[in-house]
């Protein structure tokens, strides 16, 4: 096969901004999948975007989000901008034409949640998708496998932890007026996992979040969500000793998942599946959860069948994460 041939059977990707979650992890990961060409970035620093491209092998950069929305020759991008323009910029790149993977979480609110939708949908022609890397691992596939056959009887409760510490002022994380906060930046993935292993929406939240003084951001929020059936309790911190574990629990068996959320793509990943007394430990290959995620986007276009993930989820898991904010304020239990 030509290069040229291999070239048609790749998407060509455009990434907006020179974000390190981008440049460290995903960028790197989609260049090694097989369905994705990166070929562009771009930054509003033109310097910081052609030192980038050099860097990372990236063919082409820009001095303007503008400019990369404009190149015919970019069929998705990929938005790892700060939140706050998760939702514009977005918009900004269906209109012109691309398909459209962007970071979690999706938006502010709820409400510009569904904005995005609405725009999504007056273009059927292209694909939009949140970026939640963690649901397409095996090991995230292989324990919700084991939850829907029974493995653990039925299912009733998941526990779960995921936190770190960063008190640098300077960090967009810790800026609330553009979506800082550890509920968008980690806690969006404890209301993620537990709709995604219970299959359902929660019935009711009840949260209690505390803010830093400095930052205006929530630095400890700790919930339950009430699934009637079953109950997800988790805990998120951007200011404690830096730790993730979630365990999956039923009347006759449990799934523990080692860091769950940054998952390892150089060594093995475990989960743990218990049965009564008997732990089964199940190793998984060393593989990358964003290069799993880039290529199940691009085959999504190629092939022209739905994202893995509809977007539709991306604003139900906002409407879960504004709930928690209302009851941390109220004290009340919320009702969705």
């Amino acid at each position: 096969m030509s290069d040229a041939q291999v070239k048609a059977e790749k998407i060509r990707w455009g990434i907006l901004s020179t974000a390190k979650i981008g440049t460290k992890k995903v960028i790197p990961a989609m260049q090694n999948a097989q369905f994705c060409d990166i070929r562009a970035i771009a930054s509003r620093d033109a310097g910081r975007a052609r030192v980038t491209a050099s860097e990372l092998g990236i063919p082409v950069s820009y001095g303007s989000y503008e400019e990369l929305l404009a190149d015919p020759e970019i069929d998705a991008i990929y938005n790892p901008l700060p939140n706050h323009l998760h939702v514009p910029l977005s918009i900004q790149a269906l209109e012109a034409g691309k398909h459209v993977l962007c970071e979690k979480p999706i938006a502010l609110t709820s409400g510009e949640a569904q904005h995005l939708v609405d725009v999504g949908e007056a273009h059927p022609e292209l694909k939009l998708m949140e970026a939640f890397m963690y649901r397409h691992h095996p090991k995230w596939q292989r324990a919700r496998q084991i939850v829907r056959e029974g493995g653990v009887g039925e299912l009733r409760t998941i526990q779960t932890m995921f936190a770190y510490f960063n008190d640098d002022g300077a960090d967009i994380r810790n800026m609330s007026d553009i979506g800082g906060g550890g509920l968008m930046d980690i806690g969006c993935y404890d209301i993620s996992l537990s709709r995604f292993i219970f299959e359902a929406e929660p019935e009711r939240v009840v949260g209690i979040v505390e803010y830093d003084d400095s930052f205006g951001t929530d630095r400890l929020a700790s919930a339950i969500l009430d699934f009637g059936r079953g109950t997800s309790t988790w805990t998120c911190s951007t200011q404690l000793v830096p730790y993730q574990q979630v365990n999956i629990f039923g009347t006759t068996g449990r799934v523990e998942i080692e860091t769950p959320f940054n998952s390892f793509s150089d060594r093995p990943n475990l989960i743990w599946h218990q049965r009564g007394d008997e732990i089964e430990k199940i190793e998984f290959p060393p593989s990358d959860q964003y290069g799993i995620q880039g290529d199940l986007f691009s085959r999504a276009i190629l092939d022209d069948t739905p994202v893995p993930t509809p977007i539709a989820d991306a604003v139900a898991n906002m409407r879960v994460i504004d709930a928690v904010i209302e009851s941390g304020r109220s004290g009340q239990w919320v009702s969705l």
